[in-house]
């Protein structure tokens, strides 16, 4: 599976992680250059989710997927509600764009943690049903 990571913050590009400034054109930009033409199953953004002016991760996810997967920002909203309140006052959408699967992450590290361990065991299964090469699973009970 080729996963793209976006970090969304106004720092400045370190290491291997690309940092986009909080500009939607710019992040929007990414989003489009990572699903078509890296052609990547997935994209994670971390940060821009929240509700100051520069948070604009979610709008422009928004205006470059295809379909919207709402399941997934749900429940890692109810998930994190669980360890802190201020888990819900994440705006992070989930959608796919051709065949990626972008996820917006909240910004703290814990945050990305949290997220991620509750939403990493359906990755592989959503990136195999977008490429129409999924086994049909049992459900849990």
């Amino acid at each position: 599976m080729k996963v793209g990571v976006i970090t969304i913050s106004d720092g400045a590009e370190i290491g291997v992680y690309k940092i986009n400034p909080d500009e939607l054109e710019m992040i929007r930009l990414e989003l489009v250059r990572m699903a078509d033409e890296m052609e990547l199953h997935s994209i994670i953004t971390t940060g821009g989710t929240g509700l100051s002016d520069r948070d604009v991760t979610p709008e422009a996810t928004l205006s470059v997927i295809e379909k919207n997967v709402p399941g997934i920002s749900e429940i890692m909203r109810v998930e994190g509600f669980k360890i802190t309140p201020h888990a819900i006052l994440s705006r992070g959408v989930c959608g796919i764009r051709k065949k990626s699967l972008i996820i917006n992450l909240p910004g703290s590290t814990k945050a990305v943690e949290q997220g991620l361990k509750v939403i990493l065991p359906c990755l592989t299964h959503a990136v195999e049903i977008m490429k129409g090469t999924a086994i049909s699973h049992e459900p849990h009970k």
